[in-house]
């Protein structure tokens, strides 16, 4: 009996041990690398890469034509006589949260999206400051009262 269970023991490492071997799937190609400089894509993939790499172009020709001074009323000037300087553009300011006290502790808020006690000692009051209990990609800012 023992005899047999050892040779079966055998068998199955050997089998098991073999399955673990890598199998060389196309034995023509082995040698075959990549030229440098290039990757080995599917169509697909390089039709999306294009697509990334012409958004990214027009994005950058958009900022440039942001930077870029147009002609407009502040440069020329005026024909009519009067010296009115048009209005500069208003800058959209986003107005955020006040954090409230938390009683009977100097220093400490109740956060306005969760309800925590944040430490706030050291810091003025209407300071924007983010919330701890958040990843900094939530972006949850609030004000210190």
């Amino acid at each position: 009996m023992t005899p047999r269970l050892i040779t079966g023991f055998l068998a199955l490492g050997c089998i098991l041990l073999n399955s673990c071997y890598p199998y060389n799937e196309n034995p023509q190609r082995q040698g075959q690398k990549p030229a440098t400089g290039q990757t080995v894509t599917s169509p697909e993939q390089q039709k999306i890469k294009d697509e990334r790499a012409k958004m990214k172009k027009q994005e950058e020709l958009a900022k440039k034509d942001e930077i870029k001074p147009t002609p407009d009323a502040t440069t020329s000037p005026t024909t009519d006589g009067s010296d009115t300087a048009p209005k500069p553009a208003t800058t959209e300011k986003r107005d955020y949260t006040v954090a409230n006290k938390v009683p009977g502790k100097e220093g400490f808020v109740l956060s306005p999206y969760n309800n925590k006690v944040v430490d706030v000692r050291g810091i003025e009051s209407g300071t924007l400051v983010r919330d701890p209990t958040y990843p900094a990609a939530d972006k949850k800012y609030f004000r210190v009262p």
